[in-house]
């Protein structure tokens, strides 16, 4: 046994590989910019003001996208086309890095591509010359507009009519009054002009010299361990000693689990926090569940098809038809205020708001008993009718067995017969049920814990979800992972403590 548990831990080591490898390119593909989320649309507010702001702005995208480890290559290696250049990367903003990589496929020339795109960059620059005031308020915008549609398409129709409505708005002249009768015509763009010339230069060399056979033939480049995959799983920290670099990172395997796109909160302390109260209401919902369930299962299958069984039956499928939702949103109208009902119970959370500090620990465990016997019920109630049903169903197919009848027939009491013989090894189902519990344990009850405003993980990875905290989410993913591989190590043991007969050694 202890040579089977050892192989099925080594297994763990290239699963968890494979699952942090998934969860890894579901974040690459996940939509969204996580700088921008973190910065809070701080940049962007930034490109509106002048150029101190917009260097500003560009700044702290960098930095935080160095901070985050979004500025290295994504894996170990890449197979690409022959067209995109191995330092894509270094384009910082998603947005405009996804567009180039559509515009690379189109046509396949980066270089041409390449000077596009910085030509675009500088003209945004450039606008910042420009005196603003009524005279060249519709131009400047009419330019920005334009320099934002040309960063985010690849279209050629959409992108030659943003041209040609950013050439209007260059070449656009107003008439200046010089005296009572005198007027002058001033060109307010002229200083952006030759750039804005050699912006459409740049664009029709793109489609003059594209090259799309180049992205027919693939390329293979290695990276190494720079990576985004490498870092984030295994981090860039010393192994041994220490070091002061703050921008240095653990990695996942050594419970660095990243920071939270919303406040810059470390993704262990919202684990931490959280863990603990999922894990509290869940253990004490299992216990009653199985404790309850187990020995109705028993009680009922020594009564098959009596009236009581069937009365048992309904209420039980009565109860599981229930939705949870409905049965918390009714708890805490009926039952938590007196406009509609009894005022019993508190509303939401784990502790009441006038709960004083220096309350004694007996009544901080009244005030916690108080808020989490209604969640500690819809969580439990919908459990019962089908671990009672699969127990009634697995002792009723143990005691039809031979050895049961030997056993009653040798005179054995009802009671000893149906504990110590069958019901060990009716628990098989039982235990196959009880290892899927173990994810259960920290992903929590989502609709529960929301309902009731409980600070749990169910509630965290809720939020997670609307805000796209992919940090956060995606850490609750891969716990939830190894807990469903411990869950089925535990199961197999469980199983050959339950009935000897199974073995996972080879027998000679």
């Amino acid at each position: 046994m202890f040579k089977y548990i050892l192989t099925r831990i080594l297994y763990f080591i290239p699963t968890l590989l494979i699952i942090t490898l998934l969860t890894f390119l579901l974040s690459q593909a996940a939509p969204g910019d996580p700088v921008e989320t973190r910065l809070q649309g701080g940049t962007q507010g930034a490109q509106g003001g002048g150029m101190s702001e917009k260097q500003a702005g560009e700044k702290a995208y960098i930095d935080m996208s160095k901070k985050l480890g979004l500025d290295l290559p994504a894996f170990y290696f890449s197979l690409t086309s022959m067209a995109q250049p191995k330092d894509l990367h270094k384009v910082y903003r998603k947005k405009e890095r996804e567009n180039l990589q559509r515009l690379i496929a189109e046509y396949g020339n980066w270089e041409e591509i390449n000077a596009f795109y910085l030509s675009i960059k500088e003209l945004e620059t450039s606008l910042f010359e420009v005196p603003r005031d009524s005279n060249t308020f519709a131009g400047l915008q009419t330019m920005k507009e334009g320099i934002n549609s040309l960063l985010n398409n690849y279209e050629d129709i959409k992108m030659s009519a943003d041209l040609a409505l950013m050439e209007e708005a260059v070449n656009r002249v107003s008439k200046v009054k010089v005296d009572s009768v005198t007027y002058t015509e001033v060109a307010y763009f002229s200083s952006v002009k030759p750039i804005f010339e050699q912006l459409k230069t740049n664009y029709a060399a793109i489609k003059a010299n594209a090259t799309p056979w180049k992205t027919k033939v693939p390329k293979f480049n290695w990276i190494g361990t720079g990576n985004q995959y490498h870092v984030w799983l295994f981090g860039n920290k010393p192994w041994f000693g220490s070091s002061e670099d703050p921008s240095l990172k653990g990695g996942f395997i050594r419970g660095d689990f990243g920071e939270s796109y919303l406040d810059g909160r470390p993704v262990s302390s919202i684990i931490g926090d959280a863990l603990p109260i999922t894990m509290g209401l869940n253990l004490i919902s299992v216990f009653i569940a199985y404790a309850f369930s187990v020995w109705l299962g028993v009680f009922l299958s020594k009564r098959k098809d009596t009236k009581l069984d069937r009365s048992v039956s309904i209420v039980l499928f009565i109860l599981y038809s229930l939705p949870g939702f409905w049965v918390a949103t009714i708890f805490i109208v009926y039952l938590t205020t007196n406009e509609y009902g009894l005022d019993w119970f508190p509303t939401y959370g784990l502790f009441s708001n006038d709960l004083s500090e220096t309350a004694s620990k007996w009544e901080v465990f009244k005030d916690l008993g108080a808020h989490i016997i209604l969640p500690i019920i819809a969580m439990t109630y919908g459990s019962f009718t089908y671990i009672t049903r699969q127990m009634r169903g697995s002792m009723l197919t143990v005691l039809k067995q031979d050895y049961i009848r030997t056993a009653v027939a040798k005179g054995l009491p009802d009671q000893v017969v149906t504990w110590k013989h069958a019901f060990r090894n009716s628990l098989i189902p039982i235990i196959t049920m009880f290892a899927s519990l173990f994810p259960v344990m920290i992903s929590g009850s989502v609709v529960i814990e929301v309902i009731f405003s409980i600070p749990g993980m169910g509630r965290v990875g809720y939020e997670a979800v609307l805000a796209r905290n992919y940090p956060v989410l995606f850490t609750v993913l891969i716990f939830s992972a190894v807990l469903t591989m411990v869950g089925i190590l535990v199961a197999d043991i469980l199983y050959s403590v339950a009935d000897p007969r199974i073995s996972f050694t080879k027998k000679k």
